[in-house]
């Protein structure tokens, strides 16, 4: 079968796609985002676009537990579903899970243009995985300071 350029597919799916989402800002100018699968800034553009790109990056929560799954597409499997994605499930902390996202995205030559937008959205689910402390908060013990009128 013969490849299909990625410039052709986003000038087909760019306007009219079933992930689009057009809404007006506060003028009247419109905003368009993008609810596809391996989009992480949710943005329509043929940059962040899961669809028109071979290589794509996708982080979303792992399940259950704290988990955060890392996944990146096999260029040579495009044409078989299952076995299109490599995925690489993180539970360390944040600094080691950082370091994995640079290692796998921009240091091995993958979408080194991708590498600022994949730690925002690692930190943005990250983030979003805490949970908040619960209990009572403490007080300031210490005496306000009241300033006095001239």
């Amino acid at each position: 079968m013969a490849s299909v350029p990625s410039d052709l597919i986003w000038e087909i799916v760019k306007k009219n796609n079933s992930f689009l989402v057009k809404e007006f800002g506060n003028s009247t100018a419109m905003v368009q985002f993008s609810k596809e699968k391996n989009n992480l800034y949710n943005v329509n553009s043929f940059k962040h676009s899961g669809l028109a790109n071979k290589k794509t990056v996708s982080i979303q929560p792992g399940g259950k537990d704290l988990s955060i799954v890392l996944a990146t597409t096999k260029t040579k499997k495009q044409n078989q579903p299952a076995n299109l994605y490599h995925r690489s499930i993180m539970k360390k902390e944040f600094s080691r899970m950082a370091k994995a996202v640079v290692n796998q995205v921009a240091d091995n030559y993958y979408r080194p243009d991708l590498k600022n937008v994949a730690l925002a959205r690692l930190s943005a689910v990250r983030r979003s995985l805490q949970v908040a402390k619960s209990g009572v908060k403490k007080r300031n013990r210490q005496a306000a300071k009241i300033r006095g009128r001239k």
